[in-house]
């Protein structure tokens, strides 16, 4: 029996095949790389990972299913078990393919829970400024007086309905991870500060105290298109068409030059 025969024999979904397997490792790999490569959280992909888990799932079965086969301590079972050699050998490949997608797995939840917990003000305060209404994009004094502890400057998430960039156990994460470390600083330190001085969203004299992820970092790309733009943004904020990449050049760029491009799947991460 053939490898790829073996491992999709354990892919139960519509439409599964060697191909359709194939080609979801080759971009869990993507992934992982690209969530390497950069500072800030990549876009959740929701589709890809629950194609993956389902797959982990079917395989883990499958393993169990065989080694209990293999230890059935019944002389008969064992006679049978004698006459099919490629027992071991299939269990031996399933085992060798799920370990290899579950350190993937890992490493990749690893990376971005390690951004999540650095920057987790950060994509709180992104999170609700999307289900904010616009008239209340300027805090009032009321609403500044009243959040004299540092908790109660904490974004609430329970009216956000789009996570992008992050899934929802994430967000649910981010907030509880934030809640937890205001508790802490307001015990430790702040609760000695005037009440003004608790939030800590405070932007007063045109310093964020909320850190963000840098975009302004050097990637190495592989362009995967025929010709792929590479924007430059100047210092206000315009952006500018630069020089173009072709298919198969490998550069050194800045990541905010091809953020859009690698969304695209233009350009791949390495």
């Amino acid at each position: 029996m053939d490898i790829d025969d073996i491992l999709a024999s354990v892919d139960r979904g519509p439409g599964a095949s060697p191909e359709s397997t194939a080609l979801d490792h080759q971009l869990l790999t993507r992934f992982w790389v690209a969530e390497r490569a950069v500072s800030e959280v990549l876009p959740w992909p929701a589709p890809l990972m629950e194609r993956v888990m389902d797959r982990v799932r079917s395989q883990i079965e499958a393993i169990e299913d065989l080694a209990a086969s293999s230890a059935d301590t019944d002389p008969s079972a064992q006679t049978n078990h004698a006459h099919n050699p490629n027992l071991n050998l299939r269990l031996s490949i399933l085992q060798t393919d799920l370990a290899r997608t579950q350190y993937l797995i890992r490493s990749l939840l690893r990376q971005r829970l390690a951004k999540l917990t650095k920057y987790s003000m950060h994509y709180l305060v992104q999170l609700a400024s999307r289900n904010k209404n616009p008239l209340d994009s300027q805090p009032s004094q009321t609403t500044q007086a009243s959040q004299s502890t540092p908790e109660d400057s904490v974004p609430d998430l329970a009216s956000v309905v789009d996570f992008t960039p992050l899934s929802e156990q994430e967000s649910t994460f981010v907030h509880t991870h934030q809640k937890l470390l205001a508790t802490h600083y307001g015990g430790s330190f702040m609760g000695a500060f005037p009440p003004q001085l608790r939030r800590l969203t405070d932007n007063v004299g045109g310093t964020s105290m909320v850190q963000g992820p840098e975009t302004k970092e050097a990637v190495f790309v592989r362009c995967l298109g025929a010709e792929v733009p590479v924007v430059v943004v100047a210092e206000d904020g315009v952006e500018e068409m630069g020089v173009t990449m072709r298919m198969g050049d490998v550069w050194m760029v800045r990541w905010e030059g091809v953020k859009t491009a690698w969304s695209r799947g233009e350009v791949e991460l390495l």
